[in-house]
């Protein structure tokens, strides 16, 4: 993520007092963006006060979404040796190790060997995300 978008977030945190909740791809590169989020960037550790949320919660999509939602097999996508490595690496991470949710979710990504895009949910409609998963979610506080 660019540094505007991160000092744009961390602003509307600060001032606004509302939670972060992170909508990513069901993919290690999504954890990795949102990470950034969260952490900063190793480029740009000096800044990382003024950039991060270090409180932003990740609201989905989740690999637990994935049959929670029915999301169809042909919106599923098989992940890469590449992905599974980059998996596997933030496994490794200190900001994923702090939270055995986060780890409990990737590691059923390894599992299962699957990824999704956000635009996997608009299988079941344009709307979907907006008018179901969204407001669900939010409502039952399922992020973690």
């Amino acid at each position: 993520p660019d540094v505007a978008s991160r000092m744009f977030l961390r602003r509307l945190r600060d001032e606004l007092r509302i939670p972060v909740l992170a909508l990513m791809d069901s993919d290690p590169y999504g954890l990795k963006i949102l990470s950034v989020y969260m952490s900063g960037s190793k480029n740009m550790s000096y800044d990382s006060a003024s950039l991060t949320c270090p409180d932003i919660k990740w609201l989905g999509v989740r690999p637990t979404d994935l049959d929670r939602y029915n999301i169809p097999k042909e919106c599923r996508l098989p992940m890469t040796e590449a992905d599974i490595r980059h998996g596997q690496q933030l496994l490794k991470e200190d900001f994923i190790q702090k939270n055995p949710e986060w780890v409990k979710e990737i590691e059923l990504m390894l599992k299962t060997k699957e990824k999704a895009e956000i635009q996997a949910l608009s299988a079941f409609g344009f709307q979907f995300l907006t008018e179901t998963f969204l407001p669900e979610k939010i409502s039952k506080g399922d992020w973690i």
